[in-house]
């Protein structure tokens, strides 16, 4: 049974601080600062932005956070309770949360007896004195304070009442939130909702959860938390964080807020959680995985032929929420498994679904299926996928036709290679050469294309290519595998991806370039104002 409560969930998202702890995850101080706008134009409660004390970019980030005009969110500083061997009031780590200025600070202390003998070497009375001490000097300055209990549900496994102990002295000392952490990621979901609903019988005021993904059940046991009472979740938006991640707070937030009827963003502001994500992904340089729920590029993406047919006639038969009220969208993929329903699909998309007979439609799909037995692939490049449209339409338009193509490569001790590249193309003007270097034989066959056809076709000249990516097919064959080449390609006015597959990886990228040229002539074209070279004239 779901929860129908109106509840508020407060949302603390830690990407700034444990998110960083992730491997190959780094972000600039200008990337901290614009993501935490992001975030807060999200309508996340609390922003944690690192650890003042413990380096110096996170110093810096919060000296530069103050000019922040946060309209939402709270900023929080993170770090440790004061260290056995410092007073309260000398303590580095504790002057550093002070100095931050922050309207929210989040401390973590030791909840499990293993790590207060092994870890600090202290017992559990001096434990309890510097959770109440550092709790109590922030709260004096005037801060609101979540208390992040370290490990505490294997605390809580390994000594109860030792754990439960260490919560009531930040309690006592007037701690905002007192937030449970499932550390180590260890923690099942029926044991986060027991343990939950204990402490929640015992404590008034707000219960936290922070989980990690170590066992793949970070979402889960933040969601069973939240059954049982827990208010306020950490986490962060794509998951980062150190080893497995943690929780996911996109997915967190859709569920708890589409599936469990609580409030967190809202529905005009849901709206964004996938352009959210997405954009943080881009500054931390990790595209986010397709199969991510909720915001993943393939989280409402259909392949196979009997689900796109039930689809097209109503989305929930495979859809469990809109993809609109996360601001994703629906997308129907091409391959071997497709059937009528994902052509006529992608051909709506198009705006073509009214140009092809039903012949033609089946042809079209025998093609493709055809094409991906041979090793190309549809999915993600739409451009190809146009092409063969308007050649089915128009199977008798040529603009240009390869005459030859070349490609040279020196290499010398202390000196950059230079590659060249000579390309000859027969138009219904005549023929075209041009002789190009560039970084690589794509390159310089790339701008040896386009330089021959601009002289016929001078809109060409603005066509650009901003990706290229290469996977091999057959790996056992080593450099003899055949090798299938993306290429993404942009006008400045919309963006198409094109695909070529060869044993040879210069004609499989000549394929993919010259496909990605063939169909803005043709869309030309269609537009209106340029010449057509007919069949026989070439």
């Amino acid at each position: 049974m779901t929860k129908t409560s109106p509840t508020r969930i407060h949302v603390l998202d830690t990407t700034l601080r444990d998110g960083t702890q992730g491997e190959s995850v780094s972000f600039s101080v200008d990337d901290k600062l614009t993501i935490a706008e992001k975030l807060d134009q999200l309508g996340i409660d609390y922003i944690e932005g690192g650890w003042p004390g413990s380096n110096p970019k996170d110093k810096e980030f919060f000296e530069r956070a103050r000019s922040l005009n946060l309209k939402h969110a709270r900023l929080s500083a993170f770090g440790s309770t004061r260290f056995a061997k410092y007073s309260v009031d000398q303590d580095p780590n504790v002057r550093s949360l002070l100095e931050a200025q922050t309207p929210a600070v989040c401390i973590f202390g030791k909840t499990w007896d293993l790590h207060t003998r092994k870890a600090l070497g202290v017992s559990e009375e001096v434990n309890q004195t510097l959770i109440r001490e550092t709790v109590g000097i922030l709260k004096r300055d005037g801060r609101e304070v979540i208390f992040d209990a370290e490990h505490f549900f294997d605390g809580y496994k390994g000594n109860k009442e030792f754990a439960l102990r260490a919560l009531e002295a930040a309690a006592e000392a007037g701690a905002d939130v007192l937030c449970l952490c499932d550390t180590n990621g260890g923690t099942m979901p029926h044991e986060v909702a027991e343990i939950v609903a204990d402490v929640r019988s015992r404590f008034g005021g707000i219960i936290g959860i922070h989980t990690h993904n170590d066992s793949g059940l970070a979402v889960a046991n933040s969601l069973a938390a939240v059954r049982e009472g827990a208010t306020h979740v950490q986490g962060c938006l794509n998951g980062y964080g150190e080893r497995c991640g943690n929780a996911n707070l996109a997915t967190v937030i859709a569920n708890l807020e589409l599936k469990m009827g609580f409030e967190i963003l809202g529905s005009e502001n849901l709206a964004n959680l996938t352009s959210a994500a997405r954009f943080i992904a881009d500054l931390a340089n990790l595209p986010i995985p397709n199969d991510m729920p909720y915001v993943g590029a393939s989280a409402f993406a259909h392949k196979g032929g009997v689900h796109v047919a039930a689809v097209l006639k109503d989305a929930s038969t495979y859809e469990h929420v809109r993809p609109e009220t996360v601001g994703n969208r629906q997308r129907v993929l091409l391959s071997d498994l497709s059937g009528r329903g994902n052509i006529f699909y992608k051909l709506k998309e198009h705006g073509l679904e009214e140009r092809l007979s039903d012949e033609q439609r089946v042809g079209l799909l025998e093609t493709i299926k055809q094409m991906e037995h041979e090793g190309y692939e549809l999915e993600a490049a739409e451009g190809t996928f146009e092409l063969l449209v308007r050649e089915a339409l128009s199977p008798d338009l040529k603009f240009f036709e390869p005459v030859s193509i070349e490609t040279t490569t020196r290499m010398s001790d202390h000196v950059s290679s230079l590659t060249t590249a000579t390309v000859a193309v027969r138009t219904a003007h005549g023929h075209h050469t041009a002789t190009e270097t560039g970084n690589g034989p794509v390159n310089a066959l790339d701008v040896c294309l386009r330089n021959c056809l601009s002289q016929v076709f001078p809109a060409i000249k603005k066509v650009e290519l901003t990706d290229y990516k290469v996977r091999v097919l057959a790996g056992e064959k080593g450099t003899a595998s055949k090798v299938r080449v993306l290429v993404e390609w942009t006008d400045h006015e919309k963006c198409w991806a094109t695909v070529g597959v060869s044993e040879n990886i210069i004609e499989a990228s000549w394929k993919a370039l010259s496909d990605a040229i063939r169909l803005e002539l043709m869309r030309l074209y269609e537009a209106g104002g340029h010449e057509v070279a007919r069949p026989d004239v070439l």
